[in-house]
């Protein structure tokens, strides 16, 4: 038996249940983890809660089809099937998948056909954990922008899971970066490559007199009509948020229409092609997550409401030890 955080039906983080629960049964091209670390993240929340109502068409349109929550983890192979060949037990390994693993608990069961990979050894548990939900949709996000070094890219909210990620990721390739964040993180997003931090505390990013080639709103706060002039006859406006009437994926969709700017609204799917990115630049060192908050398994539902407030900054951690 083992500890699980299970529910049944869309619910609120209060009516989320830690109950025992039977071991996961493995399948042939499954292994059994022994999760270290996982998280609670902005689709943890949409997962528990069946909102907004689109995710329903992919976890379950009137209940959830995994009891269960729990997107992402790290942990250490205990058992594996039969047609398993690529992972050994005692593999130190994260992974993860937006429609849910079942990895809010003790022991998780996942097949090898998903975007799972061995834990770099240059990172904690709670560090590979953290190095994907946010970083998944980051990815995806610069994915088909034609960068080039010396491009200039502003982010709306660099202290949140996918801005942060975005930061360290544009670095990486060469390109400047102008970020907004909370006082306290200032110095954080210099440390990380920002070659601007602007203090949303301080000053409104819309009204600067700068222009950029992209703009990434992190945290859905924005919107196009709000940051167009910011950007060159040319840029482009992506927003991690469907916008207050769902516009952004409508503005995208006509975007081809458009003279000069544009909205991009990119659709992410493969976690196997994000999680290599993430794994090369873990390995590297060129990113490391943002960790807010660590929370003890028995406190999950307590996570979720600090997700859901908005408030948190990186990542927010559960622990099993």
């Amino acid at each position: 038996m083992m500890k699980a955080a299970i529910r049944h039906d869309y619910c609120s983080p209060d009516q989320l249940e830690i109950a025992r629960v039977p071991l996961p049964r493995l399948g042939d091209d499954e292994i059994l983890v022994k999760v270290k670390a996982t998280t609670v993240n902005r689709t943890d929340c949409g997962v528990l809660t069946g909102k907004p109502w689109a995710i329903r068409l992919f976890i379950g349109l009137f209940k959830p089809v995994r009891p269960v929550t729990g997107t992402d983890f790290a942990g250490i192979v205990v058992d594996k099937g039969s047609n398993v060949d690529q992972f050994e037990i005692c593999d130190q390994v994260y992974g993860f998948f937006d429609q849910g693993l079942s990895s809010h608990a003790e022991y998780v069961a996942v097949s090898t056909k998903k975007a799972i990979l061995k834990k770099p050894e240059n990172v904690t548990f709670e560090q590979a954990a953290s190095s994907l939900e946010g970083a998944h949709y980051a990815f995806y996000f610069l994915k088909d922008l034609k960068l080039n070094a010396g491009d200039r890219v502003l982010i709306n909210g660099g202290t949140g899971a996918i801005g942060n990620a975005a930061v360290q990721f544009l670095r990486h390739f060469n390109v400047s970066v102008t970020v907004t964040c909370e006082t306290e993180f200032v110095e954080v997003l210099n440390s990380q490559g920002a070659e601007k931090v602007i203090d949303y505390r301080k000053e409104d990013f819309t009204t600067i007199n700068e222009q950029f080639d992209y703009v990434l709103d992190a945290v859905g706060k924005s919107s196009f009509g709000k940051c167009k002039p910011l950007l060159k006859s040319n840029g482009i406006y992506i927003s991690s948020e469907l916008g207050e009437n769902w516009q952004n994926p409508f503005l995208a969709l006509i975007s081809p229409f458009m003279l000069g700017k544009k909205v991009k609204f990119p659709v992410p799917y493969s976690a196997k092609r994000s999680m290599l990115f993430i794994n090369k630049l873990v390995l590297s060192g060129e990113f490391v997550p943002l960790i807010d908050r660590r929370y003890r398994f028995e406190d999950i539902a307590e996570a979720y409401h600090y997700v859901q407030s908005g408030q948190k900054k990186g990542n927010v951690v559960i622990t099993f030890d």
